[in-house]
């Protein structure tokens, strides 16, 4: 009576599993013929055409798809690599090519460890113009261990970043169109 008693749960657990794969009904649909001349062999336009039949689902419906977006590779954007590679010695802290934002972490060439410097980066758009960037230079100078204020400076560290990546994204541009 016991090892009954045991059984009785698995088989309900089982007949509630098995309920939900579907009806018999639905099985023999699978095995159904399809009609070529009705089904279009571009799997494209056949996923197209289930998911107007409610056969499927769309990923545009779960908030996906291509809504008129326009997404760009970095690698093929040369204001990007130019920029990357005029940091190369500089360690980074944030890189966002969606958000447009570079910023390095906080740098000191050697001659006076007390000062560092912090460059951050903003992108406005991806043509090859000096107003395509906006560039925003920190200067960390520490007074005693825990005293370190910093401020943005205006500094000729900036404009002469702009003129390193314009010439580099140029001369990118330039090879990528040959």
């Amino acid at each position: 009576m016991t090892n009954f008693l045991k059984i009785i749960p698995l088989l309900l657990i089982s007949l509630m599993l098995l309920n939900s794969c579907g009806s018999i009904e639905k099985l023999k649909d699978i095995r159904k013929p399809v009609d070529l001349r009705k089904t279009p062999l571009d799997p494209n336009e056949r996923a197209r055409q289930n998911v107007s039949q409610g056969k499927g689902i769309s990923l545009k419906s779960l908030g996906g798809g291509r809504g008129g977006t326009n997404y760009e590779f970095s690698t093929s954007n040369p204001m990007w690599r130019a920029t990357l590679d005029s940091l190369d010695f500089i360690p980074l802290t944030t890189v966002d090519y969606s958000g447009g934002l570079i910023i390095t972490d906080w740098y000191t060439d050697g001659n006076d460890r007390n000062e560092s410097l912090k460059i951050t980066i903003r992108f406005l758009s991806n043509e090859i113009q000096s107003n395509s960037l906006k560039i925003i230079v920190h200067q960390k100078r520490c007074l005693s261990q825990n005293n370190c204020p910093t401020q943005v400076i205006d500094s000729t560290i900036g404009e002469e970043l702009i003129k390193v990546i314009l010439s580099k994204a140029a001369s990118l541009e330039k090879q990528t169109k040959k």
